[in-house]
């Protein structure tokens, strides 16, 4: 089932049209065989109304071996079935009038299934993704997610576990029969049978209902499966208490593969997850491993309702399934842990992630209106953007109106197939307010740039904003947006003199004013990060600092220390004087701040990365050079060393976590704040605390932190060998093991490195999270990924025409390390773009990649006209 080169007509949201039949019951006979499984289905239907006469589409692969098709138990005349590379068409004159019975027999071989999509191997467990469009390379059928009915399936082999999706109705050696009751689209079903164990629990719902949970997991791993099941029991408990929503099966079952394209998937209860998301001990897993497996836990989980019960009509409103599902994960997180470090965490990975995507080639809006291959919009800007929108929406419409409204959601949409416009309507409908130009929001693609400027007149501040978004591919005007700014004003004294008022921005220029103040107060702007844009405002050092030592807003008050930072650092990569003085004050004062939460004083420390700081000077339309920026970054690391050593080693110390590990977040963040001082020491104390915490270590968090600094100083051969005598055999350690060497190595050695990695027969590169170890690792160390000659961009592109014609979806997006290539200097766009140009003259180069491919070449010759 390997990709071709077929070409896709570009599908558009203006050609959507109803399914012309209605689904009411699929029935599924499933008969496993690693190299020739038989599906039987059996779908009743019936032409919609007004629709008779229509042909029935059925989608289906190349991969589906065809052996029978009848309706009502006979036969098809062949002159009424064409095939092709996609489809299976039955002409309308073979349709018996009314209700019929579609019956069809294939076969498939999960064997040879590499792309780890339909139904596959993972180490000799039989599983299944079928989102978004796997579905069809199991069984012929509407695959499509305005389909939704109920399914039966029966499984047979000689397999110890039988899963699928719903309610279990038989089960005995060598078969099982599951029904789910709730109607649902094809690309939630899932299959999973093999050598598992359960680590099992148990949920009584608030209305009574006895849920069975279990966990399933490869024999050995049980030990490492407990925190994902407490993960899952609080995820549902906070859904009932937060949004009212309870789970609706007799039995919950979530699965660990090793081998998956994504993070999990949401099956109607029968969640599969990636095995470095659910398996965790201290020993092998860091406080980032624990934190991430209990957030996309409750994600998979919270889809039960904002996904599954309420899907989306059409693949082009996948950010509404998402996009509100991730703003219930971070919900999640944040009254769990930290609130405050929990939004300036997911500031920086929109900033790293979807700003980037918004500022290039691949730039999208939430609800783009056309694509050529879906599985390529799963993406940040679906994502997180998605979930920035829904931040803004309840903001605006206060906590009473956003919950109101998710009533009347839940309430209006279940069972159905929704869209944004039903999304907006029912805000709308709940709250009374016009939600026609907040649309904008989910239409148009780019990050908006805001600039503030401030006037003072006798006791009265106006502030004047404009808004513009620059272009984007498709769409070079746009029109102004609605933007809630939350600003609060201090005092000369520290105090806060006005508290934060949420400003209303409604068009191009606007400008906002506070009256009867007594003296001239410092603006705190964009308090919490209200709006997914970039705040351009004069500001010079010292009032960066005071907002640092001031500000209220733990958001307002890291991004004031991230800005003089930035200053610092534009300023030494571009050649001129750093001028880091105030810089260097204010983090001694954040250093002796006792009263801050550390993990918030950890998050201060960490500077601008090198990434960061190449997007700010190509928004100046400086061409970024990577070396002189990790230059820059290293010299200011080692001032601030050197400036406040003796405050770095007694918070060092004192910052040591005593008795058992816990991944709670108070010791989380002791940990956090630790490591954060150890990198700033290891400037000038030669890795020396690095390599004693490695030796000592009693858990995985300070083992990885410590061998990371080793490996940015040289120093890391006897740190590598030992963990790997010691971890050779776990999968999800050896996965840092090989990504952080290329990510931590000095950049002149990052491709070196990567090369030998990529011979040891240990990189088993067909393994989704291994080869994103390794080139993933590669892409994040900026320097090393773009080393002036070319080789990063040259390896690179040697691996993603490798693992194309295995696993496209992995190769498409694993690709967007390219896409910023248009703006670095002549000689890296030179070694891009041939590096770009050898991919896309791959013979059998997958539409997955073709489409990003072409997207970022056009970008560059774009640049070049312009």
């Amino acid at each position: 089932m390997n990709a071709t080169a077929q070409s896709r007509p570009v599908t558009l949201l203006a050609d959507y049209r109803p399914y012309p039949f209605t689904l009411t019951e699929t029935r599924l006979d499933v008969t496993l065989s690693p190299d020739a499984t038989r599906v039987r289905a059996a779908i009743d239907m019936a032409a919609a109304p007004g629709c008779e006469g229509s042909d029935l589409v059925l989608d289906g692969g190349k991969g589906l071996d065809l052996h029978s098709v009848a309706l009502n138990g006979a036969a098809i005349d062949p002159k009424h079935l064409r095939r092709d590379d996609e489809t299976l068409t039955i002409a309308a004159a073979a349709l018996p009038p009314g209700p019929f019975t579609l019956e069809t027999e294939v076969v498939i071989d999960p064997a040879a299934n590499t792309s780890c999509e339909g139904l596959y191997l993972s180490g000799g467990i039989f599983c299944t993704q079928c989102e978004a469009e796997g579905f069809r390379h199991i069984t012929f059928y509407p695959d499509r997610p305005d389909v939704m009915t109920t399914f039966r399936v029966t499984m047979r082999g000689d397999l110890p576990v039988l899963l699928s999706n719903g309610n279990p109705i038989r089960q005995e050696p060598g078969l099982a029969e599951w029904h789910d009751p709730w109607p649902k689209p094809s690309y939630l079903f899932a299959l999973v049978a093999g050598d598992l164990v359960a680590v099992p629990g148990r949920f009584t719902t608030r209305s009574g209902r006895d849920v069975a949970l279990n966990v399933w997991v490869r024999p050995g791993d049980q030990d490492s499966a407990g925190f994902a099941l407490d993960s899952l029991v609080k995820s549902m408990k906070w859904d009932e208490d937060v949004y009212g929503r309870e789970y609706d099966l007799d039995v919950f079952n979530l699965v660990a593969v090793d081998d998956f394209n994504m993070g999990a998937m949401e099956n109607k209860g029968l969640n599969i997850f990636n095995s470095k998301l659910v398996l965790a001990s201290p020993e092998t897993a860091t406080d980032t491993d624990y934190e991430r497996i209990e957030a996309v836990i409750a994600h998979e989980y919270f889809h039960n309702w904002t996904g599954n019960r309420i899907t989306c009509r059409d693949w082009f409103q996948l950010c509404l399934k998402e996009g509100l599902t991730v703003y219930r994960d971070q919900q999640f997180t944040s009254d769990l842990r930290s609130a405050a470090v929990k939004r300036i965490e997911d500031v920086q990975t929109l900033r790293a992630r979807q700003f980037r995507e918004d500022q290039g080639p691949l730039a999208h809006p939430p609800r783009p209106d056309r694509y050529e291959e879906i599985n390529n919009f799963y993406t940040a800007t679906v994502y997180e953007k998605g979930a920035e929108v829904i931040g803004m929406l309840r903001l605006l419409v206060g906590d009473q109106g956003y919950a109101r409204a998710l009533d009347l959601y839940f309430d209006r949409h279940d069972g159905q197939a929704a869209t944004i416009e039903d999304w907006l309507a029912v805000f709308q409908d709940a709250t009374g307010r016009d939600l026609t130009q907040f649309k904008r929001w989910y239409t148009d693609a780019g990050t908006p740039i805001l600039t503030m400027r401030e006037d003072w007149q006798d006791g009265t501040l106006t502030l004047d904003f404009a808004q513009q978004t620059p272009p984007t591919p498709g769409q070079p005007d746009k029109p102004a947006r609605v933007i809630p700014i939350a600003v609060g004003l201090i005092g000369p004294d520290g105090t806060e003199t006005a508290p934060t008022r949420v400003l209303e921005m409604t068009e191009t220029r606007q400008s906002f004013t506070f009256e009867g103040l007594a003296e001239r107060p410092v603006v705190s702007a964009l308090r919490g990060f209200s709006a997914p844009v970039i705040l351009r405002r004069p500001m010079d050092d010292a009032t960066r600092a005071f907002l640092l030592a001031h500000d209220s807003d733990p958001f307002a008050r890291w991004e004031a220390g991230r800005e003089l930072a930035m200053a610092a650092l534009l300023r030494a990569a571009t050649g001129a004087p750093p001028e880091d003085g105030a810089l260097v004050e204010a983090m001694g004062r954040m250093l002796a701040d006792e009263a801050a939460d550390p993990a918030l004083r950890a998050l201060c420390l960490h500077l601008p990365g090198e990434e960061e700081i190449a997007a700010r000077l190509a928004s100046d339309r400086s061409e970024p050079e990577p070396d002189a920026i990790h230059a820059a970054r290293e010299a200011l690391a080692r001032r601030l060393a050197v400036a406040h050593e003796a405050l770095l080693a007694d918070l060092y110390d004192r910052m040591a976590v005593e008795g058992p590990y816990r991944p709670d977040a108070p010791d989380a963040a002791r940990r956090s704040l630790r490591l954060a001082v150890l990198g700033l020491l290891s400037r000038i104390d030669d890795g020396a605390r690095a390599q004693a915490l490695f030796d000592a270590a009693g858990n995985m968090t300070e083992r990885m932190g410590a061998l990371s600094v080793l490996v940015r100083l040289g120093r890391a051969e006897a740190a590598l060998q030992a963990m790997a005598a010691e971890f050779g055999a776990n999968r999800l350690v050896m996965d840092k093991w090989f990504s952080v060497q290329v990510m931590a190595a000095p950049p002149a050695q990052a491709v070196a490195i990567a090369c030998d990695l990529a011979a040891l027969p240990a990189f088993d590169w067909r393994n989704p999270n291994r080869y994103r170890a390794l080139l993933g690792g590669l892409a994040a160390n900026h320097a090393g990924f773009h080393a002036a000659d070319g080789s990063g961009y040259r390896f690179y592109a040697e691996w993603l025409m490798r693992m194309d014609p295995a696993n496209p979806q992995i190769a498409a997006r694993m690709s967007t390390a390219f896409e910023t290539w248009p703006r670095y200097d002549a000689t890296r766009r030179g070694h891009a773009l041939a590096a770009l140009e050898a991919i896309a003259a791959m013979e059998g180069l997958s539409r997955n990649s073709r489409e990003m491919v072409a997207r970022m070449i056009a970008a560059g010759q774009s640049r070049s006209e312009g």
